[in-house]
C-alpha cells in the first residue's frame, strides 16, 4: 500500500523538502502542496523508471551527499580565489577526458551532475560507448589529479551506492 502511494520514496522526500524550502513558509497550504507534489510527481514518472536500481547502501548515500556538499564549499572558495587573485595568464583551464567504470545510467547521471554542481568544473559530454566523460575545468594544472579525485571521491562511492 505504502509503496503504491510512494513508488520512489526518496524522490518524494526530496520533492517535499524542496517545495518547503522554495516557498520558505511552514504553513498548512505549503505543506499540503508539498505533499501533493511528493505524491503526484513520482506516481506520474514511475512508468518511465521500470528498471531503476535500488539504492543499496543508504548510509553510503548520506556520506556521499556530505562529501559533495563539503567539496562544493571548498570549490566555491577555490574558484573565488582563482577569479579574484590569479592572473589570467596563470589560469590553466582545460578539457579532461575522465574514464568511468560505472554501469547504471542513474549512477553515471549522478556523477555527471556532481561534477557540474561543483564550481570550477562542468560535465560537457559523454562518449558514445558511455565509458568516458568529457569535463571542462576552470583551472587544471594537473589533469591526472583531477581524474584521480573524481574517481576516488565520487565514482568509488557511487559504485557502493548503486552497483
Amino acid at each position: 500500500m505504502l509503496r503504491r502511494l510512494f513508488p520512489h520514496p526518496l524522490l518524494s522526500l526530496l520533492l517535499f523538502a524542496t517545495w518547503i524550502l522554495l516557498v520558505n513558509q511552514f504553513k498548512i497550504g505549503s505543506l499540503a502542496m508539498a505533499l501533493i507534489l511528493a505524491i503526484a510527481i513520482p506516481k506520474l514518472t514511475a512508468p518511465y523508471w521500470p528498471n531503476r536500481p535500488p539504492l543499496k547502501n543508504i548510509p553510503a548515500f548520506a556520506a556521499y551527499v556530505l562529501v559533495v556538499m563539503w567539496d562544493i564549499v571548498k570549490a566555491n572558495i577555490e574558484v573565488a580565489r582563482i577569479v579574484l587573485f590569479m592572473r589570467n595568464e596563470n589560469i590553466r583551464s582545460g578539457w579532461i577526458a575522465v574514464p568511468i567504470d560505472l554501469k547504471t545510467p542513474e549512477a553515471i547521471t549522478v556523477l555527471a551532475g556532481t561534477i557540474t554542481m561543483t564550481p570550477g568544473t562542468v560535465t560537457s559530454d559523454m562518449s558514445s560507448c558511455g565509458r568516458v566523460l568529457l569535463i571542462h575545468a576552470l583551472h587544471a594544472p594537473d589533469p591526472d589529479a583531477i581524474i584521480h579525485d573524481i574517481k576516488t571521491r565520487y565514482e568509488d562511492r557511487l559504485k557502493r551506492i548503486f552497483e
